[in-house]
């Protein structure tokens, strides 16, 4: 039974999901909070369900032996350390969805807030003040609401704003026409943008493109008297140059739950006039913190007992289904892998895999993470789905990926081909309707050979002699053969042989059965073990 950690605050129905899908869980929601207990024992656990208290290093994760899978109850994953977690080979998931109407309905709020002056009026009026005429507002009828971001909660912002009978512009790199027309909205520019809004909302992630979009020189291109509108993110807006533009005016009004440092307790934007500002409360409603605790809970139990793989931040999604049918294929890429891999003595410089038939229809980011794995497994017995690519990567590793419609004898299959800088090592292989993963194709050679537990691959010329050889010098070192798979070259110069043994054959054997190679070869008679 997997066991899992919850080392922050999670609802008790969210606990309840793990017990009810049958996975042992630990409920702890201080523990997040002292790193070292929490250190001592990450090692027992093979998954930890955080928010934002519990902070996942470099150093909690070397602790963390059987840790496969972590899970953020919430979208921001800044208290994790993705890079270190990728090379553990841990998924790290999040929940981008449960709060996204929360957020999307305070950035409304926020927009209604500032147009209003409705904290200032508030506080005027409790303090016994009676400024009627001080606070004259703007209606939001009518007005262009500039969208940055059509995403998820960008597009619901943007269904809530035609809802108040708003015009509403996006600027979004990734939102295609048909997408807009589907949206009701103008898809524009930046710039044009900024010329033609009179409140802005912000609905990106926060990354090198995006920093600072709303920097001094854009602002200085924005229409007069424009509300500026931030729930997304800190760092997207340049604040300094932001709070000037409203001390001169050219700003009306400005309304921010994000900052570029948090916890904020002081920026530039503080205690400014039509300043509405608020403690990164996007997502704090108690729906929204039920919707992504219980989201999570699913996802980690999905990934814990079936594979399903949900919302990773540093591995391609399966869904369940998903898993059912590729699971057999996930298997023969991984196998297919692990051949070349062992096969492969020298550096590999890329790694090309042809996907042909059924397969090439299929989540084609997992079959590569399984064929990556299989390959580095050689070297490094501990990688797997996750880690194989980051290590790929790091080592300058090209990887390609081809697909081609059905162009053979089997309904679909997978061929890998490792490249170095002497030679290429190939394999294809594919599922039977049984399930089951076979190898059809070495190095170019047809074979039927079904993939077992224990299997000692041979390669020699094709003359007489050679198995013989290789059976007498096995039986003498008591190896037993259970069964055998012969294939031969279309000129008849090469042959295979995979030879599936009763168990997995020692150093000592091997090595007197690469010296008995050592003897052919010097006969004139190939043979590679």
């Amino acid at each position: 039974m997997p066991k899992v950690l919850v080392s922050d605050k999670l609802s008790e129905t969210a606990v309840q999901i793990f017990r009810d899908r049958g996975v042992e869980v630990d409920y702890l929601p201080d523990l997040g909070k002292d790193k070292d207990k929490l250190a001592e024992v990450i090692g027992q656990y093979d998954g930890l369900a955080i928010r934002s208290a519990t902070k996942v290093t470099d150093k909690l994760l070397e602790a963390a032996t059987n840790l496969k899978v972590i899970g953020r109850a919430g979208i921001g994953v800044d208290n994790v350390d993705i890079p270190a977690a990728s090379k553990k080979g841990v998924i790290v998931m999040n929940t981008p969805f449960g709060n996204s109407v929360t957020t999307a309905e305070h950035a409304i709020a926020m927009m209604f807030a500032v147009a209003r002056q409705l904290p200032e009026a508030s506080v005027s009026t409790h303090a016994g003040k009676w400024e009627k005429n001080r606070f004259m507002g703007v209606e939001l009828f009518n007005k262009t609401l500039g969208v940055i971001g059509a995403g998820n909660i960008g597009s619901i912002v943007i269904d809530r704003a035609l809802g108040l009978h708003m015009k509403v512009v996006a600027y979004d790199p990734f939102l295609s026409e048909d997408r807009a027309k589907e949206l009701g909205v103008t898809k524009v520019d930046l710039d044009e943008l900024l010329a033609r809004a009179d409140f802005i909302t912000f609905h990106v992630p926060l990354t090198d493109k995006t920093r600072n979009i709303l920097s001094r020189d854009a602002i200085a291109k924005l229409k007069p008297n424009v509300r500026i509108i931030n729930c997304a993110r800190g760092g997207l807006v340049d604040e300094e140059a932001l709070a000037e533009a409203l001390k001169e005016g050219r700003v009306a009004g400005a309304a921010f739950d994000v900052f570029a440092v948090e916890p904020a307790t002081e920026s530039p934007l503080f205690n400014l006039p039509n300043v509405v500002v608020t403690p990164h409360l996007g997502a704090a409603t108690t729906e929204a913190q039920e919707n992504v605790a219980l989201q999570v809970a699913e996802q980690m139990s999905d990934y814990l007992l079936t594979g399903a793989v949900e919302n990773a931040l540093n591995m391609p999604s399966v869904t369940a289904e998903e898993a059912t049918v590729m699971g057999p294929w996930i298997k023969l890429a991984s196998h297919l892998g692990a051949f070349v891999g062992q096969m492969t003595d020298e550096p590999i410089k890329a790694i090309n895999v042809l996907y042909d038939g059924t397969v090439s229809t299929m989540n084609l980011n997992a079959l590569n993470a399984a064929v990556i794995a299989g390959v580095m497994k050689a070297t490094n017995p501990d990688v797997n789905m996750v880690s194989a690519p980051v290590m790929a990567k790091d080592r300058g590793v090209q990887v390609s990926t081809t697909r081609q419609d059905k162009a053979g004898a089997y309904e679909g299959y997978i061929k890998l081909t490792c490249v170095t800088d002497t030679r290429e090592r190939s394999i294809a292989g594919t599922v039977f309707s049984d399930g089951k993963p076979r190898f059809i194709q070495i190095r170019g050679i047809n074979v039927d050979a079904e993939v077992g537990e224990h299997m000692l691959y041979t390669r020699n010329k094709d003359v007489p002699g050679v198995i013989g050889q290789l059976g007498m010098t096995l039986g003498d070192l008591g190896v037993n053969i259970a069964n055998f798979t012969l294939g031969r070259s279309a000129n008849d110069k090469d042959a295979i042989a995979i030879l599936y043994l009763d168990e997995a054959i020692s150093a000592e054997a091997l090595a007197t059965l690469q010296n008995t190679g050592k003897f052919l070869q010097a006969r004139g008679l190939k043979f590679e073990v």
